[in-house]
């Protein structure tokens, strides 16, 4: 998948998918000399699962607020 289909998966903009490709985070490959980004849907899966299991653990580690306790 293109940049743009990746993100509109994730509901955010190209440059957030083009710093996590850069970072390491997402994997993802360059194709032919024009340098075009494709995105495996099975890389942006294990991404998404990755960040779940991030989320699940700051949660139990009390490091995320409870939106509800805000209001």
């Amino acid at each position: 998948m293109t940049i743009s289909q990746a993100a509109e998966e994730l509901a955010v903009g190209a440059p957030t998918i083009r710093q996590l490709i850069k970072t390491g985070e997402l994997r993802a490959l360059q194709i032919g000399g024009r340098g075009i980004w494709r995105i495996g849907s099975q890389d942006l899966e294990d991404y998404i699962e990755k960040t779940y299991r991030e989320t699940a653990d700051r949660i139990a580690a009390g490091e995320v607020a409870d939106d509800d306790a805000a209001q």
